[in-house]
């Protein structure tokens, strides 16, 4: 029954309860002065699409996500989907970095601005290093953040190679990077497609990787490999243990 339901209600309710969600996330956050009461009622907003969809979602790994600290999420990224799933998924508050052009549609770009999302210059320049150096700022004063270092949604679900300058916020903030894959989202709704489809999605919180761990500092490509090979793996299946380090990658 799902699978004639889904099509018409994730939309539609995607649609109709972000117009309320949204201006009232940012009422909150002009009143507040914070985000915090933004993102609780993005989780509520995301909990309604998804379970009135019939998407369910099952995290694994939540231990290996630090609460006591800020860190980078690093996701893959195969569908709209995951937006509303990382809501469910992750146990930390986090603000999403967003290119700068999503900030220029109305409504959205000033719900996500009041919410705190960070602002991203993807066209290179002096803007794009300024965008990397507010953001960092924003890292060190407690705001975790999640990425997308694939640089836009797959086609196909597999994972492509990420690209190196989503690691600069980690080497520049100095905070730890923590692997996110998520799996099941592709087959809900594709790139291109408006159609979405009921199902399951799980998403693995992997170990976090030091960007400084006993006098040795990550590069930004070291970092890119490292986080692309435990995204991989958890994709493939593999669950994390313990914790990754520098050295692990010199090999």
């Amino acid at each position: 029954m799902m699978r004639f339901v889904t099509p018409i209600v994730f939309p539609l309710v995607g649609i109709v309860s972000f117009a309320f969600f949204g201006p009232l996330a940012t009422i909150c956050a002009r009143i507040t002065g914070s985000g915090k009461v933004a993102h609780r009622l993005a989780q509520i907003w995301s909990r309604l699409v998804l379970s009135l969809s019939g998407i369910h979602v099952r995290t694994v790994g939540r231990d290996n996500c630090p609460v006591d600290r800020p860190v980078i999420f690093a996701c893959n990224h195969a569908s709209q989907v995951d937006i509303l799933v990382l809501y469910q998924a992750l146990p930390v508050e986090f603000r999403f970095v967003v290119k700068e052009e999503l900030f220029k549609i109305p409504v959205l770009g000033f719900s996500m601005r009041a919410a705190g999302y960070i602002p991203i210059h993807r066209s290179g320049g002096k803007k794009a290093v300024k965008s990397l150096i507010e953001a960092a700022k924003k890292i060190r004063k407690g705001a975790s953040i999640v990425i997308f270092p694939e640089g836009t949604r797959s086609r196909d679900g597999r994972l492509q190679e990420f690209k190196t300058g989503a690691f600069m916020l980690a080497l520049k903030s100095g905070c730890p990077i923590v692997p996110v894959a998520i799996r099941g989202t592709h087959d809900i709704l594709p790139k291109g497609s408006l159609v979405a489809r009921p199902g399951e999605v799980e998403v693995i919180i992997g170990r976090p990787i030091e960007i400084s761990t006993k006098g040795r500092k990550l590069t930004r490509e070291e970092a890119a490999r490292l986080t692309h090979d435990q995204v991989a793996a958890m994709l493939a299946g593999r669950l994390p243990t313990g914790e990754a380090e520098p050295e692990q990658i010199a090999k």
